[in-house]
């Protein structure tokens, strides 16, 4: 690593004003994808504002229709939450499979969706149940937020407070992992609701993506055959050493069966 200014504010106010004033500051949340990059020297921050110590961003609550989650609620917090286990019982699901349990307590849901991992879990949830992502600024819509590989709808400076989940009617999620890292090769998640369905993948393309093929075919008939029976195109899927975009097209819709048969 190399020399850089660390701070610790206890307000996400704070944190904002702090951010602002470097020159080349980095958010820490977690640390669970900046703290590898700097031992790499892969980035080189003139300073890092940790958000560890801010207590009014992390918890969860039941909110109208659904829970509002803190961004530096770590994931074993939301998969051992009695609030996400009783709304949205397959977004508990997905938290207690993030990883491993080092991982599960010192990463933060905020910090993960502000990443945008293409392997990462929590974006399939968000872009399913259709939640609305809170910042110091502004609310950003799920269909908004995720722009491309490790890129978002966030301003710079610009810090996740909070992420809304509407409470749907069923919802499941299903992924391959990789062995070791845990991180999906392919995810799906589905969300059924009054408004219709919506189904998102992680793993497969450069970011999370919504599945209109899937999304209509479980809209006429949510049912696992109908999952399994939509042919996911690999065009402009990732093809790596862990799978061919052949492959990750094959698993979108196995995984895709099985998160209807969680949901059921």
């Amino acid at each position: 690593m190399h020399d850089f200014g660390y701070h610790r504010p206890a307000s996400a106010a704070d944190a904002a004003s702090l951010i602002a004033s470097k020159s080349d500051g980095k958010i820490v949340a977690g640390g669970m994808t900046l703290i590898p990059t700097l031992k790499q020297r892969l980035a080189q921050p003139s300073d890092l504002v940790d958000l560890g110590g801010i207590a009014e961003l992390k918890g969860v609550k039941a909110e109208g229709a659904g829970i509002t989650i803190g961004a530096m609620t770590t994931h074993a917090d939301v998969a051992r939450s009695a609030d996400v286990r009783n709304a949205i019982p397959a977004l508990a699901v997905l938290a207690g499979g993030i990883g491993d349990p080092q991982v599960r307590n010192r990463g933060t849901i905020g910090g993960s969706v502000a990443n945008s991992d293409p392997a990462a879990d929590y974006p399939a949830a968000v872009l399913a149940l259709g939640a609305t992502i809170r910042t110091n600024k502004r609310e950003i819509k799920a269909d908004d937020f995720f722009k491309g590989m490790f890129e978002t709808a966030l301003a710079d400076g610009e810090i996740i407070t909070a992420i809304h989940f509407p409470k749907p009617d069923k919802s499941g999620y299903s992924k391959f992992p990789n062995p070791a890292s845990r991180y999906a090769i392919v995810g799906v998640f589905v969300a059924k609701a009054g408004s219709g369905v919506r189904v998102a993948v992680t793993g497969a393309g450069p970011c999370a993506f919504r599945s209109k093929e899937l999304e209509s075919a479980l809209s006429a008939n949510f049912t696992p055959d109908a999952a399994k029976a939509v042919k996911q195109s690999a065009n402009g899927l990732n093809s790596d050493l862990h799978a061919t975009a052949a492959y990750r097209a094959h698993l979108v819709s196995v995984m895709a069966s099985r998160a209807v048969a969680a949901a059921s």
